[in-house]
């Protein structure tokens, strides 16, 4: 009977809670997510083990309480934290006390991260209004609902994410927005040393504020099927070991009437990165192609030097235009802005084509350069920007 009384104490504590003031002292509670969440679910402080593909369902908040750490592991199989759309991720970190997500191995690439669906707009290939995911769970994505929320996440770190799940061939981030709207906060996100994309936007009107992407092996930052946030602000991108782009900009190849707009941007790239794979020398900050566009202002670009591969030298780029398309109906246009920025350390300064054939020509003010540029670093070091003993804001 003693057993009985206590196991159904734990229980208690896992969805009762426990308050922020309290959670100093307070004994963290230990249980297993897995499953789909069909019913309102609070996880007090603790450390929780997430097994296999979790699920969020419509109509459901799920939240979690600062200072709590979910730990995922590869051996298991499959795993990820799905928000389905008409779901809510609720979670309540702090800067002392961020919520971990984080997967036993600490090997990149090792589980899904969060992947979040909702339906505001999209435009994907051939200005469809909706798609299908490419993660794996084959869900439609897309809608008319600017407005969608599914959530509020702050002071949140995901590690080493990035997996490719089910047959092999479907690739997943730390953060997956897949439409989401601008109803959802996004704050004080920490996206850790996955094998895919620090955050990755598939359409939707979301913006997000405080994002740090570290160690990353393929994109700092990545968007498609016409994303159009408009409220962004403090991204800090910090490239080392692997790492591609800083940022990969495309739209579809849709020519879109609008573009997503970020304020406080900084892109470094540590000595001696390599790209993901070789023979793909993706090495640049700013990468545009298939109709890419977005206004960036008070930019600081750094490290984006020589690659060298065998007898070649491959010189990277503040910004690159990949392709024609995008030069004629993004660049010439005025849909391409990048506006104070300081760039050091990097090889080619001025934007340039992939190709000798693609002649890039900002319009007056719509590519400025400036000694005094700050980027992201109004951004404030602690416990949710650390990992062991490194502070991530380099």
């Amino acid at each position: 009977m003693k057993k009985l009384v206590f196991s159904l104490a734990i229980i208690a504590s896992i969805f009762t809670g426990c308050s922020s003031d309290d959670e100093g002292t307070a004994q963290p509670v230990v249980g297993e997510i897995t499953g789909t969440i069909s019913a309102n679910t609070t996880y007090a402080y603790g450390n929780y083990t997430l097994k296999g593909i979790v699920k969020i369902a419509s109509g459901v908040t799920v939240t979690f309480d600062a200072g709590s750490t979910i730990t995922a592991n590869k051996t298991t199989g499959d795993n990820a934290l799905v928000v389905l759309n008409g779901g809510k991720l609720i979670i309540n970190g702090t800067a002392s006390q961020p919520v971990v997500f984080t997967e036993a191995s600490q090997t990149p690439g090792s589980w899904g991260g969060i992947i979040m669906y909702g339906d505001a707009p999209i435009k994907a290939i051939g200005g469809a209004v909706t798609a299908t995911s490419e993660d794996g769970n084959n869900q439609t994505y897309g809608g008319t609902n600017a407005a969608h929320n599914g959530g509020s996440l702050n002071y949140v770190r995901v590690e080493y994410a990035g997996a490719k799940l089910a047959d092999g061939t479907k690739e997943n981030n730390a953060f997956t927005f897949y439409s989401v709207g601008s109803g959802t906060h996004l704050d004080h996100l920490v996206a850790y040393k996955g094998a895919d994309d620090g955050y990755e936007f598939f359409g939707g009107t979301v913006s997000a504020t405080n994002l740090i992407s570290y160690g990353n092996y393929d994109d700092a930052f990545d968007w498609q099927d016409g994303w159009q946030g408009q409220e962004n602000s403090n991204w800090y991108g910090y490239q080392t070991v692997k790492g591609n782009y800083g940022m990969e900009i495309e739209a579809s190849s849709n020519d879109n009437a609008f573009f997503p707009k970020v304020t406080n941007v900084t892109l470094k790239r540590a000595a001696g990165t390599t790209p993901e794979t070789a023979g793909a020398i993706e090495i640049d900050a700013f990468q545009f192609k298939k109709q890419g566009n977005g206004d960036f202002s008070n930019v600081v670009i750094e490290g984006y030097g020589d690659y060298t591969e065998g007898a070649t030298v491959y010189h990277g780029a503040a910004v690159k235009i990949q392709d024609a398309t995008t030069n004629t109906a993004q660049v010439l246009t005025s849909k391409i802005k990048i506006t104070n920025a300081k760039i050091s350390g990097t090889t080619q300064t001025t934007p340039v084509g992939a190709t000798v054939d693609i002649i890039v020509a900002f319009p007056a003010n719509t590519f400025t350069t400036s000694t005094t540029a700050t980027g992201a670093s109004s951004l404030t070091a602690g416990n949710w920007a650390t990992v062991g003993t490194t502070n991530l804001l380099q």
